[in-house]
């Protein structure tokens, strides 16, 4: 695990609470497989971004293994509030998970919403909302054992075809003392059917805890559109932004100045070169021709890219 965690613990009007107290929607990055890393969240920050996570870490080998310590998580002075997203199963893994991160990062998620099927069968992800007494007896336990009162425990589900069930889990959790709620608007059969957004309304009219809404928003007017609908406190955003990191500032689409902010930050981070050019393709991919990225999106070497984005955008 690397990374300086001074001043990132306490920094003044940064807890994440903070940020639901103060009455305006809380605009989210997603935890992203591959891509909701540090340098990534270095730009969204930039731009608008309220609060970020970590993509999902996996808590029994991140307590286990040094090696998965180091390779899941970076962080720096500067990524703040942070929010580390876990996949866990047993109160006690996480708890030591979050026990480890707690001096780095301003508090944990539990993922209950991850609907791959490797994380359900080995009892992660969206298999919890089945499971509400043990969603519980989670958040429980972290609450007993970090004595940081700013410390946040949050979960982030999706919604069950009966929504009563829903309110249930949510329900027992704000009991519990869950900071806030991300709801992705999904059963965990649906992929692209349209995110219930009415199903978040009636879960944020049932409990007094913060809720963030999920689920296809793409632009800063989607996102306004979404608070209106539901009332929701927040809301988070996955896809959206690997399409445009400065949506937040409401830009419709990935301005020159954040692909130049995107390859100084990349570059300074020592981001591989694999994900450096696949945020690439998902920025420009607005902004470029089809013949364009037939060539931009097979180019294999950093130098290759950047002589690219010098030659036809004036990015160097």
């Amino acid at each position: 695990m690397s990374g300086d965690g001074e001043g990132i613990k306490g920094c003044p009007g940064k807890e994440p609470g903070e940020l639901f107290r103060a009455g305006r929607l809380v605009k989210i990055c997603a935890p992203m497989v591959r891509y909701s890393k540090l340098a990534f969240r270095t730009l969204v920050r930039k731009y608008g971004c309220d609060l970020c996570y970590t993509p999902m870490i996996v808590a029994a080998d991140f307590v286990r293994s040094t090696k998965a310590r180091d390779s899941e998580f970076t962080t720096n002075k500067g990524d703040n509030p942070l929010i580390v997203q876990f996949a866990a199963k047993e109160a006690q893994v996480l708890c030591d998970a979050a026990r480890i991160v707690c001096p780095f990062a301003d508090g944990i998620d539990l993922n209950c919403g991850c609907p791959q099927r490797w994380a359900m069968a080995e009892g992660y992800g969206a298999c919890l909302i089945n499971k509400p007494e043990l969603v519980r007896d989670m958040v429980r336990h972290v609450r007993n054992q970090i004595d940081n009162p700013g410390f946040s425990v949050s979960i982030k589900i999706r919604i069950h075809e009966d929504l009563k069930r829903t309110v249930d889990l949510c329900q027992k959790a704000e009991a519990t003392g869950v900071s806030w709620i991300t709801v992705h608007g999904r059963n965990v059969e649906e992929r692209h059917q349209p995110v219930h957004y009415d199903a978040i309304k009636v879960i944020k009219e049932s409990v007094s805890i913060p809720i963030v809404a999920n689920g296809d928003i793409k632009t800063l007017k989607d996102a306004e559109n979404v608070h209106h609908l539901t009332g929701a406190d927040g809301v988070m955003v996955a896809r959206g932004l690997l399409a445009n990191p400065a949506m937040f500032a409401g830009y419709e689409e990935t301005p020159l100045k954040c692909i130049q902010d995107w390859v100084n930050i990349a570059l300074e981070h020592g981001t591989p070169f694999t994900c450096f050019h696949h945020h690439l393709m998902y920025m420009m991919e607005r902004i470029t021709s089809k013949q364009e990225k037939k060539v931009f999106n097979v180019l294999s070497s950093t130098s290759a890219v950047l002589d690219y984005l010098n030659d036809h955008y004036g990015v160097c």
